[in-house]
């Protein structure tokens, strides 16, 4: 049997983002035959979705599924409505409630699909890039969540009942962005792929003040390194 075959099945919910890349360097470097999974949902930045195309490509995963949902059914979003992105002038500047980038159940909804992908494949492991510190703020990325989720899905899944329990992987979830920028770097991933811009312009460059990139870039200058691609605005 090669390699290939004996390699274990995971799904990995790819945005086209630094969290998500990153967590696909890790997965792919213990082992895992990855099988990705995207949202167009109806976010303003569906620019994200190109990123995505180009980090399957460059990981080589051949499986990758874009899922369209349209949560501008309900709005309740900066990502999904017409209510402005909130912009700053620092990382240091955001506060800790929760902001209106959040999507309400995104996370439930995106792991959802997530699980029906992995019962097909079939496969037992699901990887999510959520992190708990950078974003405190949003409820779904948090570890209790997490727990809540795996307990449900080995519940409510024909594989868990079976005898395929579920593992829900988040191993950025206890890393700063910093941290998380350190290992993807030693992994050797290649950034310049990435967006994680709520806001960019019709071109696709980032803003450099929403919330998700003041974070990214702060991460890189904590490295002592240049983030790889263009931001329209050179506050911090």
């Amino acid at each position: 049997m090669s390699e290939e075959q004996t390699k274990k099945p995971a799904v990995v919910l790819l945005s086209g983002g630094l969290d998500s890349t990153t967590t696909i360097a890790i997965a792919q470097s213990e082992g895992y035959d990855l099988h990705a999974i995207t949202f167009r949902y109806g976010q303003r930045h569906e620019v994200e979705l190109d990123a995505a195309r180009a980090v399957a490509s460059h990981f080589g995963i051949e499986n990758h599924v874009i899922c369209n949902i349209d949560l501008r059914t309900f709005g309740g979003s900066a990502l999904t409505s017409d209510v402005a992105v909130p912009k700053s002038e620092s990382a240091d500047d955001l506060g800790d409630d929760i902001p209106v980038t959040y999507v309400p159940a995104r996370n439930t909804i995106f792991l959802s699909f997530a699980l029906a992908f992995a019962e097909t494949i079939p496969a037992s492991d699901i990887f999510i890039g959520v992190n708990a510190l950078d974003y405190s703020g949003y409820p779904d990325c948090r570890p209790e969540y997490i727990a809540a989720y795996e307990a449900m899905a080995n519940l409510a899944t024909k594989a868990s009942v079976t005898g395929q329990p579920i593992k829900i992987h988040t191993p950025l979830i206890d890393l700063t962005k910093a941290q998380i920028v350190k290992r993807g770097l030693e992994l050797n991933v290649d950034y310049g792929l990435t967006t994680s811009c709520y806001d960019p312009n019709a071109d696709g460059i980032s803003c450099g003040n929403c919330d998700a990139c003041l974070l990214r870039r702060r991460g890189f200058e904590e490295n002592g390194i240049a983030d790889p691609i263009a931001y329209q605005s050179t506050k911090r």
